[in-house]
Order: C-alpha cells, then structure tokens, then sequence
C-alpha cells in the first residue's frame, strides 16, 4: 500500500478574503477627455479616409465604382458613429477613446447612462457645444464637477474609471 500527498490548502476559516475597496468616482481631467475625443474622432475619420483612398485608386474609368465607395465609407462611418458614440457608451459607459484613455461616462447619480442618454450627449450635446463656439467644452475644464455643456444637457459626467465602477 503506498501512501499518497494531496496538496491541501488551508481550512476555509483561515483563508484571508481578498477585500474590495470601493474608491469614489474621480473627475475625468480635461487632458484626458480631449485625447479620448480625439481618439474617437480618429476612429471615424479613417474610415471616411480608407474610402476616399479607395476610391480615388479605382481612378478615372471606374468613376461609378468610385463614387459608390465613397459612399459606402460615409455609410460606414456613420453606423461606426451611431454605435462608437450612441450605443457602445449606452451599455458600457466607455467609447472607443474614452476606453483607451481609462474614462466612463456615467449619470452625473453614478448610474449607468442607457442608450438614449448617450444619443442625447452626444448627437445634441456636441453639436451644442460645438455651436458655442467650443466654449461648451471648455467649461469642463473650470466647472468644478468637470462637467461640459454636453454634460449638463444629458445629465451626465465623465469619471476615471477604475474598481469601484467595475461592478
């Protein structure tokens, strides 16, 4: 009879619970909502530039063809707004810039923004802001709750995203 070693961790009682902590939402800085911006609008932009690019290679005899794909990139870019900007935050609180700049958009009561919001923040509210001038952006960067106009209109603010908001 041989004897087998079974690798036993300790009893449950003993095991240390690994806690959470729960850190309030910080204010996003204007340094970074400018580059998660950026970011989208790079996003679309390319897209519109592939198609322009495509084709102006399908050149002079293929004038039709080129016109229909310009057209399909604008289509594109389009739809790739609608759910970079309208239905991606509306789930997930996050756009593509906003993603790679570690913010989320978030009601200004902390709560997840749904798809209306985001449609209303950013297909009322950035043209809003941009209306002003841009001034509607700027005042993000001396409103105390780091909120712009597009903000306001939509009840909503942008937070650093970190643990407590991965819930």
């Amino acid at each position: 009879m041989t004897a087998r070693a079974e690798n036993v961790g300790p009893p449950q009682n003993l095991r240390r619970r690994r806690s959470v902590q729960t850190l309030p939402a910080v204010r996003a800085p204007f340094s970074l909502r400018c580059g998660a911006i950026l970011v989208d609008y790079i996003v679309l932009i390319s897209i519109v530039a592939c198609s322009t690019l495509i084709s102006r290679l399908l050149g002079g005899g293929a004038r039709a063809a080129g016109n229909s794909s310009e057209t399909i990139g604008v289509v594109l870019a389009l739809i790739a707004a609608a759910l970079d900007l309208g239905v991606l935050p509306g789930l997930t609180g996050l756009t593509i810039g906003k993603w790679a700049t570690g913010l989320r958009i978030r009601r200004a009561d902390d709560g997840e923004i749904g798809i209306g919001r985001a449609f209303l923040r950013h297909f009322v509210g950035y043209p809003v802001s941009f209306l002003t001038l841009g001034l509607g952006f700027l005042i993000a960067a001396f409103n105390e709750r780091g909120r712009g106009l597009h903000d306001l209109i939509s009840g909503t603010r942008v937070v650093r995203d970190g643990p407590a908001l991965r819930n």
